[in-house]
């Protein structure tokens, strides 16, 4: 842990910014003096200002700087990766021959419709070829 906090340490040093007074202010990972676990930003709505807190001993400073830069990863999975090609051995799901496959060309494909996990879209039909050598997946 003591090498983890000091790589941070060593990148806070580095996270310096120039403030409109004209000096460097802190915008890096800060950490608690008494724990040394990480201080997270919080409000102080009563006086209306930046704090950093600890979440595991109750150590509260006032921040210096009032900005925060919030990084947020997203991972967007593709969907046509999801399905399982053995799905056109299900006997229950409709096939069609009025959507042939880009791919390969055949004809008859398995068709089934499912939510999106995009929240832009709704509800999508996805294919899946019934060539067992091609067994490619498609959405229109």
């Amino acid at each position: 842990f003591q090498t983890f906090q000091h790589y941070f340490k060593q990148i806070n040093l580095r996270a310096m910014v120039i403030s409109s007074e004209g000096g460097p202010q802190f915008v890096g990972i800060k950490f608690c003096p008494e724990c040394n676990n990480m201080l997270y930003p919080k409000e102080d709505k009563e006086n209306k200002r930046l704090q950093y807190q600890c979440q595991n001993c109750e150590h509260t400073e006032r921040a210096l700087n009032n900005c925060i830069y919030v990084n947020k990863i997203t991972h967007e999975i593709d969907e046509l990766q999801t399905i399982v090609g053995d799905v056109i051995s299900d006997p229950t799901l409709p096939r069609t021959q009025d959507h042939p496959c880009p791919r390969c060309s055949q004809c008859l494909a398995v068709f089934f419709q499912a939510q999106s996990s995009a929240v832009d879209q709704g509800m999508r039909l996805y294919y899946v070829c019934c060539n067992q050598q091609c067994n490619h997946k498609w959405t229109e």
